[in-house]
């Protein structure tokens, strides 16, 4: 039962290359279920100069009336992709209920209260407004590192935010993960930010940053990365793909995450699959069988690095209305592992999910590679991580204790490279 009474909200939308929003239709709350219709003006603009675009196909396709959920969905996957995630959601509460937040059910508030309260500069072209006709953004002004940092500790704690910081987290409530993070814009670039949490055992952010540039050095697509300290704190900044600056204002670039594509909801990512990711590669993406060899990259470094948290949200593609194309790679974050046996996020062949080259060797037809060409791109990423590992450490600065740590548990462990 949800406290709120949010029970609809207009979703607006950037078309491509437009740095201004317009009003694509409406959700509404029905029984749980969280349907979507396309209003009257945006479906007359298919003939335009700068025509209307399926927000997803075929999840929303362009056709008048409240639209059909896909089987099992409680809400347009294409929609839940731009709401918050775990660590948006504590945000909101906070800023919402205020002190003991920490132990309130994230249940509380409904669907349309996550996206209607959120930040307005979320991940991909989406926003969500109480109003169909007047658009204002929920932005913030510019704000210190430390001070994100200092809001950030204060959510995790359950501590209500004071006023002066509140909106500086509240700005980036609507990017995904559960890991405390704000977005930042320094002059012609955006990025997300990611800070140390008092959970953290190890250097969890600069893990991170050491996992990205390693598959930047192996020829990954990979967005940039920079590392910065701020209040005696690690923060990894995370250069944003889905805007580009025109003049002085921002275009933004329709996303969908792999959950979505594969017609899956947060209950069942358990389902999701990497053969099954590359089967609509091959029908519905550009340029698949670059696309395909790419991904399988990307499924093999992570196991190298042990990054386990490879799930579904975590793979995205841009959407221009006709196709999808891959967008660089995001959130290869090493996880902590006690032993050495460990599974991926999302199956690999068949049922399995073993952290194992050997299950990638395995799937290799589904990604259009023959057995001594996914052997060949296995080599070349081990070759990358033992040549580049020290390097990219000193860059890091990391400590000679944490360096123990990650080398061999999570990065090359011997059980992710058994014959």
């Amino acid at each position: 039962m949800t406290s709120n009474s949010d029970q609809e909200a207009f979703v607006w939308i950037w078309l491509p290359d437009q740095t201004e929003p317009i009003v694509a239709g409406r959700l509404e709350a029905d029984n749980g279920n969280t349907l979507f219709n396309y209003g009257k003006s945006y479906l007359e603009r298919l003939n335009d100069s700068n025509p209307a675009m399926a927000i997803y196909e075929p999840e929303l396709p362009l056709k008048a009336g409240a639209l059909p959920l896909p089987d099992g969905l409680a809400m347009a996957g294409c929609i839940r992709d731009a709401a918050p995630d775990a660590w948006g959601r504590r945000v909101i509460i906070n800023k919402k209920l205020g002190r003991n937040s920490a132990g309130i059910d994230t249940a509380e508030l409904g669907e349309l209260t996550y996206l209607l309260e959120s930040g307005s500069d979320r991940i991909g072209a989406l926003d969500f407004q109480r109003s169909p006709t007047e658009y204002l953004p929920r932005e913030t002004g510019t704000v210190s590192m430390d001070e994100l940092i200092e809001s950030a500790a204060r959510v995790e704690k359950g501590v209500p935010l004071t006023a002066e910081l509140d909106l500086a987290l509240y700005h980036g409530t609507a990017i995904g993960g559960a890991r405390p993070k704000a977005l930042v814009q320094n002059q012609d670039k955006k990025y997300v930010a990611k800070f140390s949490s008092s959970a953290d055992l190890y250097s969890v952010v600069k893990a991170e940053f050491i996992a990205m540039r390693l598959a930047a050095l192996a020829g990954l697509n990979v967005a940039p990365v920079k590392l910065e300290t701020a209040a005696n704190k690690d923060v990894l900044l995370i250069e944003r793909f889905d805007r580009q600056l025109k003049g002085r204002q921002w275009t933004r670039k329709a996303m969908v995450s792999a959950l979505t594509i594969l017609g899956l909801d947060d209950m069942m990512a358990r389902y999701a699959s990497y053969e099954t990711l590359a089967e609509i590669i091959r029908q519905r993406f550009s340029d698949p069988k670059e696309t395909l060899q790419e991904l399988f990259s990307r499924l093999a470094f992570n196991i190298l690095c042990g990054n386990t948290d490879d799930h579904a949200r975590n793979h995205a593609a841009f959407w221009n209305g006709k196709e999808l194309t891959l967008t660089p790679a995001y959130d290869i974050c090493p996880q902590g592992r006690a032993g050495n046996e460990a599974s991926q996020a999302m199956l690999i062949s068949g049922r399995n999910n073993l952290s194992q080259l050997t299950l990638c060797l395995a799937a290799a037809r589904h990604f259009l590679l023959s057995e001594e060409e996914a052997r060949a791109i296995c080599s070349h990423l081990i070759e990358t991580i033992e040549n580049h590992w020290h390097r990219v450490c000193d860059e890091a600065r990391l400590s000679e204790v944490d360096r123990s740590l990650l080398w061999g548990r999570q990065f090359l462990n011997p059980y992710s490279i058994e014959r």
